[in-house]
Formats: structure tokens, C-alpha cells, sequence
């Protein structure tokens, strides 16, 4: 949805501009996927809707699942986040918060997927070549897809290069016709 993730920008840019400061965007980014995966529960998000429930007693749940990862600026954030009754966009918080974070960190994970299981030299070149035209680091995600025939098809962010032959035949076609 996109006024949720409008709505979120703003708190994900301030819980990075903390971690940032402090130098713990590993720590914010376990703290927020911890809380993304809490929300998503059924019963945790009863409970944020339920009005019987106050926003100390909320903020003590979620302080209590994310454990030693919660700082007291993260306790801050989470009443914040409950004051403006925006605790359902934690899911959202942290999407936007990894993207800040891959490109604080100049990396990004590129979804590599082929007909066949790729060499650990295969996934190196992948790697080292994506690298080279990004200016990233690349972590590869790799997955086997049979129905492409041939060849892989990648995706970087905003880059998709397909290789498959499957790719090939289509846009043969689309020649011809």
C-alpha cells in the first residue's frame, strides 16, 4: 500500500538517522526485523488494535520479544511509534530502513534465478560482474527455476537482466510476429 509505506518513510528515516549516529545499523535493522516479524502475528496485532490494552502496556510486549535488542532510543521509538498509532507499520518501518541501510552500506542483494544450480565460480563471476556495474557490494539470493530452459535470469534493485532461454525464445517471437 502506498500511503502506509508514506506514511512509514518518516519514521524509518529517523530510526536510521539514530542508528546511523550511533553507529548501530546492524543492531536497528535486528531490532526492526524482530518487530516487523511481531506485528505480522495474529495475536500481536489484536492486541496493538485493542483499545483495552495502553501503549505502555503494548510497548512492554514488543520491548519484551526483541529483548537485549531493544536500546532506549529503540524504546523511544516504539513510543513514538504507539503515541501516533503507527505501530502496524513497523512491517513498512523496516523495508524502508534496509533500503536505507544497503545504501548507507553501498550494498544490495541481487535475486539471481537459473535453469540450473550454479557453480560456486558461476555465482562468483555473478557477483564480481554485478559489482562492477553497480558499484556494490552484491550478496546473490540464487534459486533454481527449470521452466526457464537455459541460461538465468538476474535481479539487482532496478536492474534486470534476462538471460534465460526462455527470455531468448520470447522475445524471437515477438520478432517475428
Amino acid at each position: 500500500m502506498a500511503e502506509a509505506t508514506t506514511i512509514a518513510r518518516p519514521y524509518a528515516n529517523a530510526a536510521f538517522d539514530i542508528a546511523n549516529e550511533k553507529t548501530e545499523l546492524k543492531v536497528w535493522s535486528g531490532f526492526l526485523a524482530v518487530m516487523a516479524q511481531s506485528v505480522a502475528d495474529e495475536d500481536i496485532d489484536a492486541m496493538i488494535g485493542n483499545p483495552s490494552i495502553s501503549d505502555e502496556q503494548m510497548i512492554s510486549v514488543l520491548a519484551d520479544i526483541a529483548g537485549e535488542l531493544v536500546t532506549t532510543e529503540a524504546r523511544h521509538f516504539l513510543a513514538l511509534l504507539a503515541e501516533n498509532k503507527r505501530l502496524t507499520l513497523l512491517m513498512d518501518i523496516a523495508a524502508i530502513f534496509e533500503q536505507l541501510r544497503a545504501e548507507a552500506e553501498q550494498v544490495m542483494t541481487a535475486e539471481v534465478s537459473s535453469a540450473r544450480a550454479l557453480t560456486p565460480e558461476q555465482e562468483s563471476n555473478i557477483a564480481k560482474a554485478l559489482k562492477k556495474r553497480t558499484g556494490r557490494d552484491v550478496t546473490l539470493n540464487v534459486e533454481v527455476d527449470e521452466s526457464l530452459l537455459g541460461g538465468a535470469i538476474i535481479r539487482a534493485g532496478d536492474l534486470i537482466i534476462d538471460g534465460s532461454a526462455l527470455g531468448k525464445l520470447n522475445r524471437l517471437a515477438n520478432v517475428i510476429n
